[in-house]
């Protein structure tokens, strides 16, 4: 009796890792479900954000400010106010990244977007986090659940990527990808609306009178998308 008692308590010291990575597991998919659940319900939202953009090589970074209108399927208005201005427009016709200081507009097809390795379908929730990412839970930081990301199909735009998630809400309020070379590019959401009121036309762009305009076309470098 006393040694199937023993044998019986290895058993349970051997199985209770392996069950309580099945419930971490399981409770991972739960989230992540309910994450793609909650941008599936939403057709459109409003945030302002600040921008990271660190490059590796000379330790140096960047940061921006703005506001994001975003608009199922992938209509985008992402409009950058300091420290430079920029423009970046997507909708199903062409995308736009216009450059005021510079006088430039460069065009590219609507294609260029549609790839899930972008900051903009991680953070508006149209890449398929169940689908096109191994995801691994890392707890919480600053009340946030934080998540990352390795897609399954690596490209020199992405290699890995991270995502920090309201718990409550299950809204993504910060994310970051790191690219081949190492250089990171972080964005953190504020005042995010629900069904924001905008005009129909935010999606449009037409180049300023002045404005030189370079078409990308499909050779192009991809300088526009996020």
């Amino acid at each position: 009796m006393f040694c199937i008692t023993r044998i019986l308590c290895v058993l349970f010291l051997i199985l209770l890792p392996q069950a309580a990575r099945a419930a971490d597991k399981a409770r991972l998919n739960a989230m992540i479900k309910e994450v793609q659940r909650v941008y599936g319900a939403m057709e459109a939202f409003q945030a302002d954000f600040t921008q990271k953009l660190t490059h590796r090589e000379s330790d140096s970074f960047e940061m921006r400010d703005g506001t994001l209108l975003f608009k199922k399927p992938l209509f985008v208005r992402w409009e950058t106010a300091k420290p430079h201005a920029e423009l970046l427009v997507i909708n199903s016709r062409e995308i736009w990244n216009y450059l005021p200081d510079e006088q430039i507009a460069y065009r590219y097809p609507p294609e260029f977007a549609e790839n899930s390795h972008t900051l903009i379908r991680v953070v508006t929730g149209q890449a398929r986090l169940d689908q096109d990412f191994s995801v691994e839970e890392e707890g919480k930081e600053d009340g946030l659940l934080r998540l990352r990301l390795y897609p399954l199909e690596p490209t020199q735009q992405m290699v890995e990527a991270g995502i920090w998630v309201d718990p409550a809400a299950y809204l993504i309020k910060r994310a970051v990808i790191l690219d081949f070379f190492g250089n990171s590019n972080e964005m953190r959401f504020s005042r995010l609306i629900a069904k924001p009121k905008f005009d129909a036309k935010s999606f449009d762009f037409t180049p300023p009178k002045g404005v030189a305009v370079e078409d990308r076309g499909k050779e192009g470098s991809g300088r526009g998308v996020k």
